[in-house]
């Protein structure tokens, strides 16, 4: 499991003199301050609401001190307190995948940014991306980026700019069972190919047996659930089975699922729904959901003939090798699924922000949130969740891609 107990670490690193400082801090007097407006540009505070700057200053003080969620101090925080807030509201949606990532993201904004509003709905990729093309979404959240026919409809809707692709989580897809008495079971692609394209249909079969020596496989039937939605998760998780079992899976990659057989179930959650309820059955689910389920995780062969079980620090190990094949701050990104890097769990996927480079009513709004997301505060803060952070490669080149939006 990824998640820790929080406790204050100023008490428990030594930094109690800090710690005092910083509660001290509250009965510092405070001057005027600057608000910002709708339009970004700042006016003075009323007299009036001096009283209530200072106690609105003690409070986010008190706030920073003493929260049982506190960060280290510096960019690697999760604190969005360095954000340039920007009043209004932003409405998206799109991967279910990023989800729980943009639940955290937007707590910890809006909790900086009382006067910025992000509503994200986790409706699958495919419909985010139509939503985006359609105008009813300012960004949309998908799990790969914009194909060839759908770029130039979404670059439409950018006046003077194009859609870019911002890879901004790192979601490590889990292959998660329900098998009483079956721990810590063994696949490589090859299987897991068969499994889902209905040639292997029984827990004891030889293909599974001979990677799981000792194991007291049953006799029971294989529920092979997918994805009934268009779904970026179905497309990463085919991409793998296409270039990791390319003899044994024939059906290449798309959000849609194409394979014969199995039982499909809507967005993220209710994959995890139905594994859980359902003895016997096997899925691909990404890891924050496959946590919060509390779903058992297979280890998955790598390239370098590695069972890998999943953890935070083998899902970095296999973003490491991906590489940019979009163009100047179009970072679409290209996973190699075969990657021998020892350690490195193979089944990883980059979920994207899609959202204008220029033209968008709601610039100032989503350069603001994404330069807390892109931040090395705002990618520690997953961390806990379920995810991984973007390479530092990645993540600068997307840090750098967000300061140009206008």
């Amino acid at each position: 499991m990824f998640r820790r107990k929080r406790v204050h670490r100023q008490f428990t690193n030594g930094q109690v003199t800090g710690y005092l400082a910083c509660l001290a801090f509250v009965v510092l007097p405070v001057r005027h301050r600057l608000a910002p407006t709708p339009e970004g540009k700042t006016v003075k505070l009323q007299r009036s609401g001096y009283i209530a700057g200072i106690a609105l200053t003690a409070t986010l003080a008190l706030t920073a001190c003493g929260s049982d969620n506190n960060e280290p101090s510096g960019d690697s925080g999760a604190s969005a307190a360095s954000a340039n807030c920007v009043a209004g509201s932003v409405t998206a949606q799109g991967s279910s995948a990023q989800k729980n990532a943009m639940a955290e993201w937007i707590k910890k904004y809006q909790s900086q940014c009382s006067d910025a509003k992000i509503n994200y709905e986790a409706t699958a990729s495919g419909a985010g991306i139509q939503a985006f093309i359609a105008g009813t979404a300012d960004f949309a959240g998908s799990d790969s980026a914009l194909k060839e026919e759908e770029q130039p409809q979404a670059d439409a809707k950018c006046a003077g700019g194009t859609a870019l692709n911002l890879p901004m989580v790192v979601g490590p897809i889990a292959v998660v069972y329900n098998l009483d008495g079956v721990d810590g079971l063994q696949l490589d692609a090859p299987t897991l190919a068969k499994i889902f394209d209905s040639k292997i249909t029984k827990w004891n079969d030889p293909a599974i047996a001979a990677q799981n020596s000792g194991a007291k496989l049953p006799d029971t039937t294989i529920t092979a659930v997918h994805r009934s939605d268009e779904s970026g998760t179905t497309d990463n998780f085919t991409k793998y089975l296409s270039k990791a079992a390319e003899k044994d899976w024939t059906y290449g990659n798309a959000k849609a699922w194409k394979a014969k057989g199995g039982t499909g179930a809507a967005k993220s959650d209710g994959v995890a729904s139905a594994v859980k309820s359902t003895a016997g059955s096997i899925s691909y689910v990404e890891l924050s959901f496959a946590e919060n389920s509390d779903l058992q995780k297979a280890k998955v062969k790598n390239g370098a003939g590695e069972y890998t079980e999943l953890t935070a620090e083998s899902a970095g190990k296999g973003i490491e090798g991906a590489s940019i094949k979009g163009t100047g701050n179009n970072l679409a990104l290209s996973i190699d699924y075969n990657a021998t890097t020892a350690g490195a769990y193979p089944i990883v996927l980059a979920t994207y922000e899609i959202v204008c480079s220029k033209g968008s009513a709601k610039a100032a709004s989503l350069k603001a949130f994404f330069t807390y997301t892109s931040s090395k505060g705002g990618q520690d803060a997953l961390t806990d969740l379920g995810y991984a952070p973007l390479p530092e490669t990645i993540r600068s080149k997307v840090e750098t891609a967000v300061a140009s939006i206008s």
